[in-house]
C-alpha cells in the first residue's frame, strides 16, 4: 500500500468517525432502534449524499465510487464502533456483492445505481429453515411463468427484510438454484419482523406466494453468487466486530482510570490490568484477522473463503469476550439499561451467530484446507 493510500484511508477513517459521532451517538442509536423501521432514514440518506458510503463497492459505471474493500473495511469498523443502525450490511455489502458476482449487466444497471444513491434498500434471502446460509434447498421454489418467473415459499432470518425495497432470493429450479430479484411491493410478498437479541439490526421472515420475480445471472449458478456475497459479508462483519471491540476496550480503560475503590483507581489493581491487557491482545489479533480477510477479497485470493471464516470465528469470540469483560469492569452500572455496555454485548452475541457460529466456520476452514 502506498503512502497516498495510507493518507486516504486515514482521512476516510477520520471523516467516518466524525460523521457517525455526529449522526449516530448513543441517543440517536437508541431512538433508531426503538423506531418502527429500526433505523434513521435521515442518516441513511446523509450516508449516501454526503459520503457516498452505499456505493463503495459499486463500480463507477453503475453509479458508485468503486473504491473496494480497503475503504469498506474502514467504514465497517467505524460503523461497528458507533453501533450504527442502518441496513448497510444487507444492502451495500450482501446485495451489491451478489449482484456483481452474477455479472448480469442488465440487472446491475437496473438495481445498483439505486442502491448506491440510497434510494433503494436491498436484502438477500438465502437462509434455510435450519438457519444455514446456503442457496441450495427447496424452501423457495421458482416456476417459469411465460416470459418471467414466480416464487413460492419462505426464507427466515432475512437481515433488514422488512425494510427492503428489493429482495434477492435464492430459489430452487429444475436446473439448480437460481438468484431472483423481487420488488417488495409485488403481490404475494410479505415480510414479518422477528424479535432479535440485537435491537440495532432487524431481521424478518419473508414469504412468497406466486410472487413475480426477475432472474439474475445464470439459472443454476446461485451457489457461486451467494458464496461470493457471503465471503464479503463475513469480512465486513469481522471489521464491524473489530470496531465495536476496540471501542469497548477504550471504554473499559477510560472507566478504570476514573472509578475509584479503596481510595485508588480500579485500573491500578492487577486483576483489572490483566483484563485490559487481554482485551488489547484480542482486539489487535482481531484487527489482523479482519484485515487479512478483506485483503484476500480485494486481491481475489484463492484463500478468501479460508481467511473469511478464520476472521469470522476469531473476531466473533473476541468481540463477545471483550463485551463481557467490559461489563465486568464497569460493575453494577454495566448491567443497567441506561449504560451502553449491554447494547454492544447484544451486538457481539448476535454477530457471533450471524452467518454461522465460530464452530461452523472452523469446520468450513477444515474443508477449505482439505482436511
Amino acid at each position: 500500500m502506498s503512502d497516498l493510500d495510507d493518507d486516504e484511508l486515514r482521512e476516510l477513517r477520520l471523516t467516518a468517525r466524525g460523521f457517525f459521532g455526529k449522526y449516530s451517538d448513543e441517543p440517536a442509536v437508541r431512538s433508531a432502534m426503538e423506531s418502527d423501521v429500526g433505523f434513521d432514514r435521515t442518516l441513511w440518506t446523509a450516508m449516501a449524499d454526503q459520503l457516498g458510503l452505499q456505493g463503495l463497492l459499486v463500480p463507477e459505471k453503475f453509479g458508485g465510487t468503486g473504491f473496494g474493500f480497503k475503504h469498506l473495511q474502514i467504514v465497517m469498523e467505524e460503523m461497528g464502533r458507533a453501533l450504527v443502525c442502518a441496513p448497510y450490511l444487507s444492502s451495500a455489502v450482501l446485495g451489491v456483492s451478489a449482484l456483481l458476482a452474477s455479472s448480469d449487466d442488465e440487472r446491475c444497471a437496473d438495481l445498483l445505481p439505486r442502491i448506491a444513491d440510497g434510494t433503494s434498500i436491498a436484502a438477500v434471502a438465502f437462509t434455510d429453515r435450519r438457519g444455514h446460509w446456503v442457496a441450495a434447498g427447496d424452501d423457495v421454489r421458482a416456476r417459469a411463468d411465460g416470459g418471467g418467473w414466480t416464487l413460492t415459499g419462505s426464507r427466515p432470518y432475512v437481515i433488514d427484510g422488512a425494510a427492503a425495497d428489493v429482495v434477492l432470493v435464492a430459489a430452487a429450479t429444475d436446473d439448480g438454484p437460481g438468484l431472483f430479484a423481487v420488488d417488495s411491493a409485488s403481490r404475494g410478498y410479505s415480510a414479518l419482523p422477528v424479535q432479535t437479541l440485537d435491537l440495532t439490526r432487524r431481521q424478518a421472515n419473508v414469504t412468497f406466494d406466486d410472487t413475480d420475480a426477475t432472474a439474475i445471472g445464470t439459472i443454476g449458478a446461485a451457489d457461486a453468487y451467494l458464496s461470493h456475497a457471503l465471503n464479503a459479508a463475513l469480512a465486513s462483519l469481522a471489521a464491524e466486530q473489530v470496531g465495536g471491540a476496540r471501542r469497548l476496550m477504550e471504554m473499559s480503560v477510560e472507566y478504570a482510570q476514573v472509578r475509584e475503590q479503596f481510595g485508588r483507581p480500579i485500573g491500578s489493581f492487577q486483576a483489572i490490568k490483566h483484563k485490559c491487557a487481554d482485551m488489547l491482545v484480542e482486539v489487535e489479533s482481531s484487527t489482523s484477522a479482519a484485515y487479512a480477510a478483506c485483503a484476500a477479497i480485494e486481491e481475489g485470493s484463492e484463500e478468501t473463503a479460508l481467511l473469511c471464516s478464520l476472521a469470522k470465528a476469531y473476531c466473533s469470540e473476541a468481540y463477545s469476550h471483550v463485551a463481557a469483560e467490559n461489563i465486568q469492569i464497569h460493575g453494577g452500572i454495566g448491567f443497567t439499561w441506561e449504560h451502553p455496555a449491554h447494547l454492544y454485548f447484544r451486538r457481539a452475541k448476535s454477530t457471533e451467530m450471524l452467518f454461522g457460529t465460530p464452530a461452523y466456520h472452523r469446520e468450513r476452514m477444515l474443508k477449505e484446507l482439505g482436511l
